[in-house]
């Protein structure tokens, strides 16, 4: 079943077309790549996706419904959440209260209630506590929960982004460039696949990409240059050129692909 697909997304800033009738679809629970040389579209695809910014043509659907340019946190209530290349940390907050705010969709408590103190706001916080926990120790910082996150490591800091992703109960995470800086990231990227969530990972590692896509989809000046599985990736031509050059294209196999 299609979780979610993009459908002739195109968009332009000041004349420059960074995307232009990309369409894909992502199955639930696989590992979806979406890789290409600098300034193919890449992150502009995913802003779009994630309701950053509207597209001058095209579609967005999650989950059967179009969803194209709702606001990011009603894509969140949707169950589509995603992490950033440039980390969007509250340094001043606990690593266990950065992943607790990535819980205020599943919160049913209301601002009178806070205000009164009733019984209901213990309860919820304490689940929501739990779930944040639980969240940290699936990306392996159950045991800094308590630390300031201006103190952790910046591979720890992309774990925390991921661990208040998945805070929120996506269906859909997209995760932008997480291998930097992060230790065994493919172990847990295929955890979280294997639990039924679609991952939609930008990444320039292709290490990594090839080692656990289920599919990949290759863009190259907006456009779509190529799509398929990590072997016929690997073996297309002009996937090689794209990232090597036509120079060395002629001489080096497709498996130099980096």
């Amino acid at each position: 079943m299609t979780t979610l697909a993009a459908e002739r997304i195109s968009i332009a800033f000041g004349g420059v077309r960074a995307l232009d009738g990309v369409s894909f679809k992502a199955a639930a629970g696989i590992v979806f790549s979406i890789i290409g040389p600098n300034g193919a579209g890449k992150t502009t695809l995913f802003n779009v996706i994630s309701g950053l910014c509207a597209p001058d043509d095209g579609h967005v659907w999650l989950g059967g419904e179009d969803v194209t340019a709702l606001a990011p946190e009603r894509l969140a209530r949707r169950g589509l959440s995603r992490t950033f290349q440039n980390l969007q940390i509250f340094s001043r907050l606990t690593t266990l209260e950065n992943v607790m705010i990535g819980r205020h969709r599943h919160e049913s408590t209301g601002l009178v209630a806070d205000l009164l103190h009733l019984p209901v706001v213990d309860w919820q916080n304490r689940l929501t506590r739990e779930a944040a926990l639980k969240a940290l120790a699936r990306v392996g910082l159950g045991a800094m929960a308590q630390r300031p996150a201006r103190g952790l490591a910046y591979g720890d800091l992309k774990r925390l982004e991921i661990a208040r992703a998945l805070a929120t109960e996506p269906a859909v995470l997209l995760l932008d460039e997480p291998a930097a800086g992060t230790n065994n990231i493919e172990t847990m990227i295929r955890g979280i696949a294997a639990d039924g969530i679609t991952v939609v990972l930008v990444e320039h590692d292709m290490r990594l990409v090839m080692n656990i896509s289920d599919h990949i989809h290759v863009l190259a000046n907006g456009h779509t240059l190529a799509e398929g599985d990590a072997a016929t990736i690997r073996a297309n031509p002009a996937v090689i050129e794209a990232y090597l050059g036509a120079h060395n294209a002629a001489s080096e196999p497709a498996s130099a692909v980096r």
